[in-house]
């Protein structure tokens, strides 16, 4: 089978590839000069609060998948087979949780950076601050992720440098959120989705045609162990599971979708509360569609390659795994224009990811550090500040894309696992806050940093020392001769004998660049070996019972807050929303002394929000901290009594 050619590119697909790049940056322009042309914070970081149910909702989906869907998903299929698409359902039933938990507490505050919940919370800048940091870190870390998706893409089909590819990235989305702030965010994220989804349903339709149809495409699949559904494992080491791709997700994307900057940012951008749980809950169809269709063009194109006889992979016609879709497009889509808008969506979904980070983090950097200082300045010299912050994490995100480059593995697993580290810790914040009415600033702070420590160390430690191995054959029955390899086949079992010194080898069952190295020699695995082995699916969970665990333990040495201290605004009443069908008369002992407020009460009054915030930046004056032991710490909370009395 014929390699990459580097002149599979045609002008028409260069053509192609920069007029949708060069849409992007116009929608930027755009919005830099429609409207109030963003001379405001309010309109560059929250468009005036009047934004659109779709386009947010699209926005809100693309935020978290794009590029890293398009190569991740087919690649994992590709490689490991179909279980990951129970995933799924995992992702939509987080979507259903954090529409019925999140939404209806985060909307009516009417927040920026959503780690003013935290302070309003807890009563401490400190704890809000902790927030921040560990979300700029792990939003520069997806950034790198993101863009490294494409880069290798187009290396891959043109041979242009994947340097090259990230600083294209970093200078677009850069552009259009510096000149056009959220709108020209959430409208090109809207624009981006139609090419991505066009793109991945092109593919699953020419790979299966090709093939034979769908039906020999689940035959091939079959034959080569693709088809594995159902481990009902119980073993948090085993990478997939039916608990850890369905519940594990859940807990991983619960989160993300309804406690995230970039998903509150968006969706308290809408007018009212029932479009922000419409825009979220949206995202279930947008999932279903998405991620079926990159997993049904996993399958067809491993059925296309299979029914040739050459995986491309063990064939060393590309260097990674994460190429073989793009590999595909060059080889059989080779129509004037359409790598070259293949190529283009790749983009498109790194920009959209890039960029709705760099509009989180721009928006809490100003919220939470920096606006505090600016006390005085016109609403211009702010806007402009943000627009200077833009830049700042663009040039941040670039460089973490050349150290991404180095980790093993799909694009998705690298993402899922180093979000799961850090979304644990960022869940715990909020879920000590809003469900535990007795936590304490020195828990919420102490919880989810041991988290975030605990869990990066794990996830760098996976990568690190265990690194990321293939476990499925490839077919390669109908390569050339370029490996020293000579392949046979025996009542359907594959085996692959392959010369390593003055050895012979007998390998059954594995991947061809797996057989290569030495044989190993079975040890007895370490308690760390074991932990370093935990499933990147399990990353949110642990970490979330690690902030939780430890952020109550803390709580209760230190001295727990007590009910009454607890604005009823800032509080999740989970039996109401989860278990409504009990009697009151239950209900009522989960409360833990605290009272709560029903979610038509929190909609009817917005404006009383508005005062609460107002009166707790009062009271804790500029840049203070109103932490356990502050004498002012009294006075806020009658304050906050007072007002919800009212």
């Amino acid at each position: 089978m014929a390699g990459i050619s580097r002149n599979s590119f045609t002008v028409a697909d260069w053509v192609v590839f920069a007029g949708l790049l060069l849409i992007s940056a116009c929608i930027g322009i755009y919005y830099a000069v429609a409207g109030g042309k963003q001379k405001t914070t309010k309109e560059f970081l929250m468009g005036n609060r009047d934004l659109k149910i779709v386009p947010v909702a699209v926005s809100i989906l693309v935020s978290f998948l794009s590029a890293i869907l398009i190569l991740g998903a087919p690649a994992e299929m590709y490689t490991k087979g179909t279980q990951y698409y129970l995933y799924v359902f995992g992702q939509m039933s987080a979507v259903v949780l954090a529409t019925v938990l999140f939404v209806p507490l985060f909307y009516p505050l009417k927040l920026t950076s959503m780690y003013e919940y935290i302070e309003m919370r807890f009563k401490s800048r400190a704890a809000r601050l902790t927030a921040t940091v560990i979300n700029i870190l792990s939003s520069l870390i997806y950034t790198g992720v993101a863009s490294f998706a494409p880069a290798t893409a187009l290396q891959a089909v043109t041979g242009f440098p994947e340097w090259g590819s990230f600083l294209i990235i970093g200078s677009v989305c850069t552009f259009y959120t510096f000149m056009g702030g959220i709108k020209a965010v959430v409208w090109v994220d809207a624009f981006q989705a139609i090419i991505m989804f066009g793109s991945l349903l092109t593919i699953v339709i020419k790979a299966t045609m090709d093939v034979g149809g769908f039906s020999r495409v689940w035959e091939l699949n079959e034959e080569w162990g693709r088809i594995n559904f159902w481990n009902f494992d119980f073993d948090p080491t085993v990478r997939h599971t039916f608990w850890a791709l369905t519940f594990g997700g859940m807990i991983n994307w619960v989160g993300t979708f309804g406690a995230s900057q970039q998903s509150i940012q968006r969706f308290s951008a809408l007018p009212s509360l029932r479009e922000a749980k419409i825009a979220v809950m949206l995202n279930c169809l947008g999932l279903f569609l998405m991620v079926t269709t990159a997993c049904l063009a996993g399958v067809s194109v491993f059925a296309y390659y299979a029914s040739k006889g050459c995986d491309p992979y063990t064939s060393k016609e590309i260097k990674n795994t994460n190429q073989i879709i793009p590999l595909f497009v060059i080889q059989m889509l080779h129509y004037p224009g359409v790598p070259g808008l293949f190529i283009a969506g790749l983009f498109s979904g790194a920009l959209s990811s890039v960029s709705s980070n760099l509009s989180s983090q721009v928006a809490t950097s100003w919220e939470d550090i920096i606006k505090p200082h600016m006390k005085g300045k016109s609403e211009s010299t702010k806007a402009w500040i943000t627009r200077m912050l833009v830049i700042v994490f663009g040039i941040l995100g670039v460089g973490v894309s050349f150290a991404v480059r180095k980790l093993g593995g799909t694009v998705l697993q690298i993402s899922l696992s180093f979000m799961g580290a850090a979304s644990g810790a960022l869940n715990g914040f909020v879920v000590l806050g809003a469900f535990f009415p007795c936590c304490n600033w020195i828990g919420a702070m102490v919880g989810p940093l041991v988290s975030y420590a605990v869990m990066m160390w794990i996830g760098i430690s996976k990568y690190s020392v265990l690194g990321v191995k293939d476990t499925l054959d490839f077919p390669t029955h109908s390569c050339p001769s370029n490996l020293n390899l000579t392949t046979f086949v025996t009542s359907g079992v594959h085996n692959y004998s392959v010369n390593h010194g003055n050895q012979s080898l007998m390998v059954t069952g594995l991947s061809v660049a797996m057989t290569t190295a030495i044989p190993q020699v079975t040890q007895d695995r370490s308690a760390l070996h074991e932990l370093y082995s935990l499933s990147y699916l399990w990353y949110s969970t642990l970490g979330l019972i690690i902030a939780v665990g430890v952020g109550l333990l803390a709580t209760a040495v230190t001295g727990p807050m007590k009910a009454e201290e607890v604005d009823p605004r800032l509080l999740i009443p989970v039996c109401d929303r989860l278990c409504c069908y009990l009697p009151w008369s239950v209900r009522r002992h989960f409360y833990c002394g605290a009272e709560y407020q029903t979610e038509e009460s929190r909609e009817s009054s917005p404006e009383d929000i508005n005062e609460l915030n107002s009166k707790t930046k009062l009271v804790r004056g500029e840049g203070g901290d109103i932490g356990a032991g502050d004498q002012t710490s009294d006075i806020q909370l009658k304050s906050i009594k007072s007002l919800h009395d009212s």
